[in-house]
């Protein structure tokens, strides 16, 4: 068995909401890239070149590239010979969330109650953890921060089998387009089909980890990303929504088996800000 200490995983976390703040990762910059080059409007193209300046610029001045620093969102996997010496990993990821945010000057978006009370928890913790538990002794953290924007655009539908691969199309992109600007668009869209509500909601935002450029290893899922990734640019809601060919950069699906009388479908969007990073212990 391998312990890791808790102190090491505070100090890890602290350093992962940080990172995720200011820099870009270089997929999602290269696919911002691409779309500059290949939108077909004016405007369009110019808020692209205005979205890759930004990103330039928070990461050279380590400043967020927005100020919506986001809900913390976690995945963790942890290896089945991993232990920590004291506490618990929520323990430590949340400390560590705590002081990034606090010395990152970074928007502390937490409220701690969801109804009556909201008043502001002023260090962004509660962190939202997604526990995988894996073979090895390793410790592998991502952070995923979520702006409050894209993900009042979340989506679950209960479909019947019988809907089809057409009913799934035709969910995913009113979604999309009923989002408008409201994601700040270009967005990746990650798609969830199977399991349950609660599972399929958890697939889409998983969905949101792969890096842009990558496909489904099932050639028919791959082709339905391609499909729904050409419907949700043919919407013409473009980048920040004002019009363009550009209105997503990637649809990623994942999947998981699901009830004989389920099909449920939930769809996740990541704004052009989509920041992440990982570290594995």
């Amino acid at each position: 068995m391998r312990i890791v200490e808790f102190s090491m995983i505070v100090e890890a976390v602290r350093q992962l909401c940080m990172k995720a703040a200011c820099d870009l990762p270089a997929d999602v910059l290269e696919g911002l890239q691409r779309a500059r080059d290949t939108e077909q409007s004016p405007q369009g193209t110019a808020i692209l070149e205005q979205l890759i300046t930004n990103a330039s610029i928070a990461s050279a001045r380590r400043m967020p590239i927005c100020q919506d620093t986001g809900s913390a969102v976690f995945f963790v996997a942890v290896g089945s010979e991993c232990g920590i010496d004291r506490g618990t990993f929520t323990e430590a990821i949340n400390e560590g969330c705590a002081c990034g945010y606090r010395e990152g000057y970074l928007r502390a978006s937490i409220v701690n109650d969801p109804l009556f009370e909201r008043v502001n928890t002023r260090d962004n913790i509660p962190a939202l953890i997604h526990y995988d538990f894996v073979a090895g002794d390793s410790l592998s953290i991502t952070i995923l921060p979520k702006g409050g924007g894209c993900e009042n655009m979340s989506a679950l539908a209960m479909l019947k089998p019988a809907d089809g691969r057409e009913g799934i199309i035709d969910f995913v992109v009113k979604t999309v387009d009923a989002a408008g600007g409201n994601a700040c668009p270009p967005v990746i869209v990650g798609v969830g089909i199977g399991g349950n509500a609660d599972k399929a909601s958890s697939c889409a935002k998983k969905a949101l980890l792969r890096k842009i450029g990558s496909r489904h290893p099932d050639p028919r899922y791959a082709d339905l990303e391609t499909e729904l990734l050409t419907r949700v640019n043919g919407t013409g809601n473009g980048p920040q929504g004002l019009g363009g060919t550009v209105t997503a950069l990637a649809v990623h699906i994942e999947t998981f088996p699901c009830h004989i009388a389920s099909m449920p479908v939930a769809v996740n969007l990541n704004c052009h800000a989509a920041r992440q990073a990982t570290v594995v212990l």
